[in-house]
């Protein structure tokens, strides 16, 4: 019996409602050609020792499989989407393409002391001994992450939804900045998209996550001045930023970063800091008990969609891309 080829879409726990509202989106692109996408099912069984065990309730066989999680903390989460990755190739998936809205591990991607792992590389390497077919993904925290698999990667660019929202602020004196000198690439591409200025922050730690000083050069006073940034932890060197250009005059300071890692205080710091919004995607979902009264979420979901059927059907996705 000839089974048409077809497209299975499976979430991980941690990115269930990413999940849902990507496939509200497909279904909102599809619906022209007659196309209807759902959730499969899929469950996971917990042992009493912690371990557990993933397993689909949906036939795969033959399919194309996308399975949507974000590699955040816990180690779980990583976890979690290996197995489900080597479930689908043992069900006889044809296909499996692992879509990893935040790309976990990242910031480690390069020796930059003696005895140290290169953790990037590592979970690469993983995922592929895993049998994933194609890797998806958003701001990489470095882009040569890229070149640690050897299996396609679309790296797709927050930008995409970012700079239309910034632009629908109608800021004047609008100026862009990067939090530290390795964001410098960054900003300075936002800022040709926005036809403004950039302003360079220059950071020094003390040690991990722990900023000691931090000096801002360009032209600050009288702006309305934006941090873009690949993600949020702490927010230490984002708060300090904001403190430092509103001290040296400028009219208001707000930033924007893909994944809202938010760690240890990071809540705590941006509602006590002088920003007056943080705009973030929804990659990582938002502690729903902390305080979020200055975040915005700017929804990748669309995006993504569009990057999944475009994949599926052997469309180019070069006009996703912003830069």
């Amino acid at each position: 019996m000839y089974i048409e080829h077809r497209m299975e879409l499976f979430a991980c726990r941690a990115s269930k409602d990413f999940a849902v509202k990507v496939v509200d989106e497909l279904n909102n692109l599809g619906a022209a050609h007659g196309e209807k996408y759902h959730l499969g099912a899929s469950e996971v069984t917990q042992f009493s020792d912690g371990e557990f065990v993933p397993s689909f309730t949906d036939s795969v066989r033959g399919a194309t499989v996308f399975i949507l999680q974000s590699t955040f903390p816990p180690t779980e989460n990583l976890m979690e989407l290996l197995l489900t990755i080597d479930a689908a190739k043992r069900a006889s998936a044809d296909k499996v393409i692992a879509v990893m809205p935040y790309f976990g591990w990242a910031r480690q991607d390069r020796k930059d002391k003696p005895r140290v792992s290169i953790g990037a590389k590592l979970v690469a390497n993983l995922i592929k001994a895993a049998g994933v077919d194609r890797i998806m993904t958003c701001d990489l925290h470095a882009d040569q992450i890229q070149g640690f698999f050897d299996i396609p990667v679309d790296h797709i660019y927050a930008s995409k939804v970012f700079i239309p929202y910034l632009k629908s602020l109608n800021l004047d004196n609008l100026a862009i900045a990067a939090p530290d000198m390795g964001g410098a690439k960054r900003a300075n591409a936002y800022a040709k998209e926005l036809a403004c200025p950039v302003i360079i922050c220059h950071k020094s730690r003390e040690r991990a996550n722990v900023v000691a000083s931090i000096t801002a050069i360009g032209d600050v006073e009288g702006k309305n001045i934006v941090i873009v940034d690949d993600m949020i932890d702490t927010a230490g060197t984002l708060t300090k930023a904001a403190d430092i250009l509103m001290d040296k005059g400028a009219r208001s300071v707000r930033a924007c970063a893909t994944h809202a890692v938010l760690s240890g205080p990071a809540y705590e710091r941006i509602a006590a800091s002088k920003l007056s919004e943080v705009f973030v995607t929804d990659t990582i979902p938002l502690n729903p008990k902390a305080d979020t009264s200055k975040i915005k979420v700017v929804s990748m979901t669309s995006t993504f969609a569009s990057v999944i059927r475009k994949v599926y059907h052997y469309e180019p996705i070069s006009t996703e891309f912003i830069f």
